[in-house]
């Protein structure tokens, strides 16, 4: 069976266009969505997914109006290809059901890894460039030598609890407790 599904991101746009091409496509059942495509839930994707049985076709009029990212767009035709559904995107004519459309579909998903690779090596290059430069990644500490050094006036006097230390400095106990060797008992 020939499963269509199509999807617009705008009310004011029109499902007709990708409805027409799917019915003309053999699909018996078509699924919709109105959604933007940043949305990671589509109820129509998923309605879709569940109702598509082993031997199934899953059709689309384009590629972006299955996936929102090239990433998604492998994990969503991975779940098919477990479940042994096929795919097929009419515009771009990927027929997953195809020795050739499988050898597309399994380029695109090299091609998504390569770009996660480059993307996470620019990544490691800047970091270790800044850190060459003597700069730091990370939140700023909390506690800056002059916070510390006002705690040791504040818990120097004993009628100052740990607790009005921490709202004057606007720190947490924990954060206190980790910069400072040993807080003397003393009334929270």
């Amino acid at each position: 069976m020939r499963v269509g599904y199509a999807r617009v991101s705008t009310p004011d746009q029109n499902l007709d266009l990708q409805r027409d091409a799917l019915r003309q496509a053999g699909c018996d059942k078509v699924f919709q969505y109105l959604a933007s495509g940043a949305q990671a839930d589509r109820p129509g994707l998923n309605q879709a997914m569940e109702f598509v049985r082993p031997g199934d076709v899953l059709v689309v009029w384009k590629l972006d109006r299955l996936g929102r990212s090239l990433k998604h767009l492998i994990e969503v035709i991975n779940r098919l290809q477990a479940g042994e559904v096929g795919f097929h995107s009419l515009q771009e004519a990927i027929d997953t059901t195809t020795t050739g459309g499988r050898l597309v579909f399994h380029l695109f998903g090299a091609l998504a890894e390569f770009e996660r690779e480059l993307i996470r090596e620019r990544t490691q290059a800047g970091l270790k460039a800044a850190r060459a430069r003597g700069r730091k990644g990370g939140r700023p500490p909390t506690m800056t030598p002059k916070k510390k050094a006002m705690a040791e006036r504040l818990l120097a006097d004993p009628e100052t609890s740990v607790s009005e230390v921490c709202r004057t400095l606007n720190i947490s106990r924990s954060t206190l407790y980790r910069h400072r060797a040993k807080v003397p008992d003393q009334p929270s």
